[in-house]
């Protein structure tokens, strides 16, 4: 009865795992900067795979692989990983990883409204306001009423637009991984995303400068602890998981399960970060999730 679920139990499973990802990678943000970050648990995530596709599988690297899988994920790694990431991870340390992980509850609905745009999905006037629900449920908790009665943003535009930027990101590589896995092994899909990710990271801070204070965050026990931890539940349970998820079931469902972050990193965020949290950040990610789940049902 349960291997009818595989797909639905693997996306509740990466929902778990984010939040635990969100909340380490926010404390290494903080210590060490969002490019640091991103290439080192990229590095973290491959040993892990690697390791882990070695005793399952019998190869050390992805070498089975058609040319059709490497083109596809990679092209998903270089938009997942080096774009949509780097401006998500930039985001957590200007909004906060719940912030963010709410707004990323917009990454189904846009990867559907792609599917309509890219490859003529269906898409009805119910998705339109799904869409229009979501939107609200973020609004309520990044929008505030001043004195002056007045509707301003409580935290940064520049946060909130890169947790946007990101959601493009994240949209667009899950619908490169659908193409490019097919029946293949998500793990080992997951091993060529990783792999055009740390290209395309290496590239870009060799052209910024910055090899050095990558060098040197591998100095930093506190960054370097978060980072193990969300490694290994974030590119290595968390990614391989979500193209599992995809792989037994439908993406508009997977991404309808994974998208109770918000949900989930309500109580861990506000204790371990003393975030204050009010009805209205509760109701906010109770509107957006519902608004999620009414895009799929």
């Amino acid at each position: 009865m349960i291997s009818a679920y595989y797909g639905e139990l693997a996306a509740l499973l990466v929902a778990v795992f984010w939040t635990v990802t969100a909340l380490a990678f926010e404390v290494a943000t903080r210590q060490i900067g969002s490019m640091s970050v991103n290439i080192i648990r990229l590095l973290f995530g491959f040993v892990f795979l690697s390791v882990f596709t070695y005793i399952s599988r019998g190869h050390f690297l992805p070498v089975d692989a058609s040319g059709h899988a490497w083109l596809w994920l990679s092209l998903s790694g270089l938009v997942g990983f080096v774009f949509g990431d780097y401006f998500l991870f930039a985001s957590y340390s200007l909004v906060s990883s719940r912030i963010s992980m709410l707004i990323m509850t917009f990454v189904p609905p846009v990867t559907a409204l792609l599917g309509w745009i890219i490859i003529g999905e269906r898409m009805i006037l119910k998705h339109v306001f799904a869409m229009t629900i979501i939107l609200v449920g973020i609004g309520l908790t990044i929008f505030s009423r001043t004195d002056e009665n007045k509707i301003k943003l409580k935290y940064p535009f520049k946060g909130i637009l890169f947790a946007f930027i990101g959601v493009l990101g994240q949209a667009v590589g899950l619908i490169l991984s659908k193409v490019g896995m097919g029946d293949y092994s998500p793990f080992a899909s997951t091993q060529i995303r990783i792999i055009a990710g740390i290209m395309g990271f290496g590239v870009l801070i060799i052209l910024s400068g910055r090899t050095m204070s990558v060098i040197n965050a591998f100095r930093n026990p506190v960054a370097l602890k978060a980072l193990g931890i969300g490694s290994f539940f974030g590119p290595f349970l968390g990614v391989s998981f979500s193209l599992l998820a995809i792989q037994y079931t439908t993406t508009g469902i997977a991404s309808t399960l994974m998208s109770i972050v918000p949900i989930l990193i309500l109580a861990p965020a506000a204790f371990l970060f003393k975030h204050k949290l009010g009805w209205y950040d509760f109701v906010g990610a109770l509107i957006s999730v519902a608004g999620v789940v009414m895009f799929f049902v």
